[in-house]
């Protein structure tokens, strides 16, 4: 008779213990979860705000602008803060309120337990028996109610870091689940020709029915040619040549190497074939050699073709090609920078090198011996070079003048002074019409 009534009013007991668990675990992830996709966000802004303060110390010194910094940061850093006590001290509830629960429930138990006992009827023997018969099924029930509780213990301990997870992972998934817009075919198509860069009516945005940034552009480039691009701020030069190695795909018209779209070839191939010094030389932390022979790890110390890069590009300051570069090639300057990315380019030894503005961050001797030593050195590679200064293309095969992503002339630069009035608005701001 007690042993059932016992059993009913136990199970009750974890059952209702067990939804309270269930409710309150409920109620902590609603409000923390939401919390913690704005501390995800919140976070990246504070990392903004720290990176730009350190990447621009010294603009910050030089404008006397450390308070107005500190109060960006303070500004983020209190969100942050506030958002982080508010899921710590939520999240906090839960070990008390889970040790409230277990210790509860026990009470309950024995609660339940001495009032059967103290029900037993009975003389003698009996008495006994029936009070044995209780306290055994109290201390299995003890045994089994906290077993059921100490796994939902455990499994809090999955939910006190469940919301922030949930947060990260669906970030995370963003990215893996994001199509590349770029798709490249397994097999190369087949061509016989070197060396060749043709543009066929070439449009490109950046966004689908936006802005075109490059409108219906033309022209060839043949083997061994040196073919240079102007323009104004903005007039579309790099994103030009970004379509070659297929940094994007254009939006109509078609880009050529060899004879081939770009889009026939594997990736593999398509860079290999092509050589970019880009407009911000990107150094990376290792050595120098490292750096000119970047993506290969099988080069000997004593490699002709490291001296050669580096002569073609004037890097006369390498004392020592074991010589450290810092992150981000912090501790070279500008003009050193540079010529350590025309050297990498060389290096490469590609049929089409491409310099995007490399020249800018030279000074005119210097600009005059490295591109003398380009086109003395690498006779039948295509050069592809973007340039503001006049003196760095006048020599060019052919010109490509760009105006608000449109070509408004093409030619050498004599025919290009008497055809192009934006070319020869470019020319007269910077040489007199002697050096013209």
């Amino acid at each position: 008779m007690y042993a059932p009534l016992f059993k009913l009013h136990t199970t009750m007991a974890v059952v209702i213990t067990v939804v309270a668990i269930v409710i309150m675990l409920s109620l902590v992830v609603g409000l923390c979860y939401p919390r913690f996709k704005r501390i995800q966000k919140l976070t990246d802004a504070l990392n903004d705000a720290t990176r730009e303060s350190i990447s621009g110390v010294r603009l910050v010194r030089a404008y006397n602008a450390e308070a107005y910094q500190e109060e960006k940061f303070e500004r983020v850093n209190d969100a942050v803060t506030r958002n982080n006590l508010f899921t710590s001290r939520t999240m906090g509830l839960l070990m008390p309120i889970m040790t409230l629960c277990m210790s509860g429930l026990s009470l309950a138990i024995y609660w339940i337990a001495a009032v059967l006992i103290n029900d037993v009827s009975g003389t003698g023997m009996e008495l006994i028996a029936g009070r044995a018969l209780v306290i055994e099924n109290m201390a299995a029930f003890s045994q089994y109610a906290l077993q059921v509780v100490g796994a939902f213990m455990m499994l809090i301990m999955i939910f006190v870091i469940l919301p922030r997870t949930l947060v990260s992972g669906k970030r995370i998934s963003e990215v893996l689940d994001t199509v590349p817009s770029v798709l490249y075919p397994s097999v190369d198509e087949k061509t016989d020709k070197v060396g060749e860069v043709e543009f066929k009516n070439v449009s490109f945005d950046y966004s689908d029915g936006g802005e075109r940034c490059i409108e219906n552009i033309s022209f060839k480039i043949n083997r061994g040619e040196t073919f240079a691009i102007i323009g104004a701020t903005g007039s579309g030069k790099t994103t030009l040549i970004d379509l070659i190695p297929r940094f994007y795909d254009v939006s109509s018209g078609e880009v050529l190497i060899d004879g081939v779209n770009v889009k026939g070839y594997t990736k593999e191939t398509l860079n290999s074939k092509v050589s970019l010094a880009p407009q911000k030389a990107a150094l990376f932390k290792g050595d120098i050699k490292s750096n000119v022979t970047y993506g290969k790890s099988d080069v000997a110390d004593d490699d002709p073709d490291i001296e050669r890069a580096l002569k073609i590009a004037n890097a006369d300051f390498v004392k020592d090609i074991k010589a450290e570069v810092a992150q981000g090639g912090t501790n070279f300057s500008g003009g050193q920078k540079q010529r350590l990315s025309i050297a990498r380019a060389v290096y490469k030894n590609s049929e089409i090198m491409i310099f995007d503005d490399t020249f800018s961050a030279l000074d005119y001797k210097t600009d005059m011996l490295v591109r003398k030593a380009i086109k003395d050195s690498l006779i039948g590679t295509t050069v592809i070079i973007v340039a503001q200064r006049i003196s760095t293309i006048k020599n060019a095969d052919q010109i490509l003048v760009l105006d608000k992503g449109r070509a408004v002339g093409l030619g050498k630069h004599e025919q290009l002074l008497s055809t192009c009035p934006v070319y020869k608005e470019i020319a007269l701001s910077q040489l007199s019409k002697e050096e013209l």
